[in-house]
């Protein structure tokens, strides 16, 4: 089992977080994370890379909890959290070579190899500054890839981005998890996106996970996933109508 979430609960002062959050990730999986902003996906993906601490539950990385084994459990894994950690006024390539000086094995062909598979070969000597959204995506994906890391979690990656940037990050990704088994876990308020790129789904609203499926269950039940989570968060409210008139 690549990731278990197991009973994740996060209270912030505002009163909002997450509750008791459970799901699975098998190794291969392409995972998504499907829910409106605010409805506890980032704070999630927090807690699992060990930028943010739960107040309860447990997550494990590979059989590693991360409470308990810190960075032995996160060796394996890179992330794009909220938007690409990366210096505006380096060039692509020197952003990857800054990076890569955090680990002991990665020379520079493998930095060159990661500029190849994410199309920023050619503008690896350009500043960042004067990429565009798509290719600061692009450099996030690379930046989050460059460890050759078994277990990828993305957060929003084609948030902001036209038609042509979301298909060009979504074949790197199913690329990335065809060619190198990497398995993913991907946030989105994007129904559509996650459809064709996922092969299980988790629903998220208002801090709480409503339901999971494969995405060939979610299709052959409703369609697509827009019309399941439409579905999904009507029958929730349903549900607790039901519940408060008891």
């Amino acid at each position: 089992m690549a990731l278990i979430i197991d009973n994740l609960t996060k209270t912030y002062k505002n009163g909002r977080g997450i509750k008791s959050v459970s799901f699975q990730v098998n190794e291969g999986d392409i995972y998504g994370l499907l829910g409106p902003n605010g409805s506890g996906k980032t704070t999630t993906m927090k807690i699992i890379t060990g930028l943010s601490r739960a107040d309860e539950g447990d997550v494990q990385i590979f059989g590693r909890s991360v409470e308990n084994d810190g960075e032995k459990s996160l060796e394996h894994i890179g992330c794009l959290i909220e938007a690409p950690a990366v210096y505006e006024y380096m060039s692509a390539k020197k952003n990857l070579e800054n990076a890569a000086a955090y680990y002991k094995d990665i020379k520079a062909p493998r930095i060159e190899d990661i500029l190849r598979q994410t199309g920023l070969l050619q503008y690896q000597n350009d500043k960042v500054k004067e990429f565009s959204l798509g290719m600061k995506q692009r450099l996030g994906l690379a930046l989050a890839l460059l460890s050759n890391p078994k277990l990828v979690i993305l957060d929003e990656p084609a948030n902001g981005l036209d038609i042509e940037g979301m298909v060009a990050i979504r074949e790197i990704i199913m690329t990335q998890a065809k060619s190198k088994g990497i398995t993913f876990l991907i946030s989105s308020h994007l129904a559509h996106e996650l459809e064709v790129m996922c092969n299980k789904i988790a629903i998220m609203k208002e801090g709480r996970l409503l339901k999971t499926a494969t995405i060939k269950e979610v299709l052959e039940k409703s369609g697509s996933l827009e019309k399941y989570f439409l579905e999904t968060v009507e029958s929730r409210k349903q549900f607790g109508n039901m519940s408060r008139t008891k």
